[in-house]
């Protein structure tokens, strides 16, 4: 990983926690920022669509429980936020009457949407804890002015 991933993560990280909580910003703020966060998970996916093939491969090749894990984390993630933005744009009061949409099942919509984020939440923490010793070994390195985001193909948790 390379400082400009690393920035994308932390502007995804930064809206994340502005979008996981609407009663900071309101619900009309919350559903078009939560846009913004889809855009920003877009982004990093892209980014890290590298990861995701060196990790399936690894897994066909050997499977860790370190690698297994750090790629059910990541489909955990991909998961929990695919259906925490669909049944929030499905229960939208901002967004959808803006484009002049309207959608049905607000009473499973609503719920679902409320499980999903929080599953979304504590997968995140886990994600984040997880890889705690490989981002303070990253900013340790570019402060010492070795090449950070050196590591070797299908790594997936940088502690090598």
């Amino acid at each position: 990983m390379d400082r400009r991933n690393l920035v994308v993560d932390f502007a995804a990280l930064a809206v994340c926690v502005v979008v996981m909580n609407p009663a900071w910003s309101g619900v009309g703020f919350h559903e078009w920022i939560g846009l913004a966060f889809f855009a920003a998970i877009l982004v990093h996916c892209v980014l890290h669509v590298d990861w995701t093939a060196d990790a399936i491969s690894g897994i066909a090749r050997r499977t860790s429980t370190a690698r297994l894990g750090s790629f059910a984390l990541a489909v955990l993630l991909v998961v929990s936020s695919a259906v925490a933005m669909v049944s929030g744009i499905l229960i939208s009061g901002a967004v959808l009457p803006a484009l002049g949409l309207y959608a049905d099942g607000y009473y499973f919509w609503d719920p679902l949407h409320a499980i999903s984020a929080k599953v979304f939440l504590a997968v995140l923490i886990i994600h984040v804890v997880a890889h705690w010793k490989w981002l303070f070994g990253f900013f340790r390195r570019g402060k010492s002015g070795r090449i950070a985001g050196n590591r070797p193909k299908g790594d997936l948790d940088g502690s090598r």
